[in-house]
């Protein structure tokens, strides 16, 4: 599960290059800013959720 963080900062990194494509008209932007956006937003996702405290088990 470690590897997952790491492999979606490189997703975002590629997004970044490929946004940077559209802004200079290479590629469309319509279909570069939301990919960008949510890969950051699952690079942020994965890094927080699993510090989120989920109860306790078999606590009943």
């Amino acid at each position: 599960m470690r590897i997952v963080p790491i492999l979606l900062f490189v997703l975002c990194l590629v997004m970044f290059v490929l946004n940077i494509l559209g802004l200079m008209n290479l590629f469309p932007r319509i279909i570069t800013l939301p990919l960008l956006f949510l890969t950051i937003y699952m690079f942020i996702y994965s890094i927080f959720y699993r510090k989120a405290f989920r109860g306790f088990r078999g606590f009943r």
